[in-house]
């Protein structure tokens, strides 16, 4: 439901960035919504994402999923970027 982009950046903390498209989420509410959820997931894994730049972006199904799916989808990111490694396009 998202694609996730991440480099490292050479310091202590994680930072986010949102690309949540109209071509991809046609409503205001749904945009607003999916940046709530990512803005929350990130919060509450940022301690274990520490050197990490990362940039976000919706796929469609995304804004029709429930919001457990997309935390789902989020958390599963998150732990695939800690193994991943810099520079790594994750995808799902």
């Amino acid at each position: 439901m998202f694609t996730v982009l991440s480099r490292e950046n050479r310091r202590k903390g994680a930072r986010l960035g949102l690309a949540i498209s109209k071509k991809n989420c046609r409503l205001a509410v749904q945009r607003n919504r999916l940046k709530r959820v990512v803005r929350e997931s990130f919060r509450a894994h940022k301690d274990t994402l520490g050197g990490f730049d990362f940039v976000v972006m919706c796929q469609v199904a995304a804004s029709r999923a429930s919001n457990k799916k997309l935390f789902d989808s989020l958390a599963e990111h998150w732990q695939r970027s800690q193994i991943a490694g810099t520079g790594r396009e994750l995808d799902g």
